[in-house]
């Protein structure tokens, strides 16, 4: 095994991890009454993501990771965002406007809000 499969694998690894993020951050909100330490996670994680989503010039350290492996495995690295590399362009064929982006956030921010109200009905 050569040290471009090597990087080839751990730049698929963090793909898959940033992808695993980011759903935890759409949908974690539904498995806090799991464990109590979840809810703790999910929500830092959702500061995280709207912070690293809004703030311009903020880049998820899983994407310098993503360009770094991606580098030495002899792939095309980019600049921008995870969301705006890979779903923007499946979602919305134009690009990512600020308009959109705030939107989207929106979406994410009001899907956890629904989450935590229902498990605060079924506890309380």
């Amino acid at each position: 095994m050569t040290y471009k499969h090597i990087y080839l694998f751990l730049t698929q690894l963090t793909l898959i991890i940033h992808m695993a993020f980011i759903l935890f951050v759409v949908l974690g909100g539904f498995f806090i009454h799991k464990k109590r330490w979840i809810r703790v996670v999910h929500l830092g994680s959702l500061i995280w993501a709207v912070y690293a989503e809004l703030s311009p010039g903020v880049i998820c350290p899983l994407t310098t990771l993503e360009n770094y492996f991606g580098y030495h495995a002899g792939l095309s690295t980019y600049k921008e965002d995870f969301i705006s590399r890979y779903f923007v362009p499946i979602i919305y064929q134009e690009g990512l406007t600020s308009n959109v982006q705030y939107v989207l956030v929106g979406v994410v921010i009001c899907i956890n809000v629904i989450a935590y109200k229902i498990r605060w009905k079924q506890k309380y």
